[in-house]
């Protein structure tokens, strides 16, 4: 089932940092280089990913979480960014670590498109690395086309010169 949330109290916290525990691990660096206890700063890189969530992310007109959920796990999930009106901008796409190489991934974003469609006319942009080659044909897969060498952060309205801008278009006849 794919579940689109559109208020931070419509999350299940736990089961969404499950979902994101390998990103939340890796991010204890950057976020808390000082912190020693790794499981209190991954404590710390939670709290602040869900304070953002709260404060920042929902607050914002038009944004979505959406959710791949299988038997009560929630498998893969992502983020959608509303830039304005019929531009969206994707951020966060992930599947648990021990659910990777089934297709979570797809299903999900093939899910978000064709909810999408049922609105009209949208464009969707999305910056994925260039070393993650998994994420790239998951994207391929979907009918993303790379339309730029550098990605653009529509968030932080930067280039990411590691990444590649990408795009998917839903024009309607």
């Amino acid at each position: 089932m794919i579940r689109k949330i559109t208020r931070y109290d419509e999350l299940d916290e736990r089961k969404l940092m499950d979902l994101y525990a390998e990103s939340n691990e890796e991010n204890t660096a950057y976020f808390y280089p000082e912190e020693t206890d790794r499981n209190k700063a991954v404590r710390q890189v939670e709290d602040g990913f869900l304070d953002f969530l709260k404060k920042d992310f929902f607050p914002q007109a038009g944004n979505t979480y959406w959710v791949l959920e299988e038997e009560g796990v929630w498998c893969s999930a992502l983020r959608l960014n509303r830039i304005e009106p019929q531009l969206y901008y994707l951020e966060a796409l992930e599947t648990r670590p021990d659910l990777r190489k089934r297709g979570y991934a797809a299903r999900l974003l093939a899910g978000v498109l064709d909810a999408l469609k049922e609105e009209g006319t949208y464009r969707l942009c999305d910056c994925v690395s260039k070393k993650n080659t998994a994420s790239l044909k998951t994207h391929l897969k979907c009918g993303f086309k790379i339309v730029m060498e550098k990605g653009y952060d529509y968030l932080f309205q930067e280039e990411c010169e590691g990444d590649y801008g990408l795009e998917y278009r839903n024009n309607p006849a």
